[in-house]
């Protein structure tokens, strides 16, 4: 599975964001629901919220978003942030 990278300009728990790595973990089971670009405008709904760690394994720290609603569908984010890096890392991501 390849990772891809796309530019952004976001702030996340008061951090700025200039990069989101998708990791391609989801096209396994959610294809046909997901792709780059709703996975970017999810990301984009993170723009100016603070989320508290579900998980702390140093040098990151592991988000899961749950309730992100775009085009009236419910999704989950399960996201991560690197210690002094200025991108968010998509993990995986899943209608609800």
């Amino acid at each position: 599975m390849r990772r891809r990278a796309y530019d952004i300009q976001i702030t996340v728990n008061g951090r700025r964001i200039t990069k989101v790595i998708i990791d391609a973990h989801y096209e396994a089971k959610h294809f046909g629901s997901l792709n780059d670009d709703i996975i970017l405008r999810l990301v984009n709904l993170l723009d100016g919220l603070r989320f508290e760690p579900e998980d702390d394994d140093a040098p990151y720290l592991y988000f899961a978003t749950d309730g992100l609603v775009l085009d009236d569908k419910k999704y989950k984010l399960v996201w991560l942030l690197e210690d002094d890096m200025l991108y968010i890392g998509v993990v995986n991501a899943y209608r609800r």
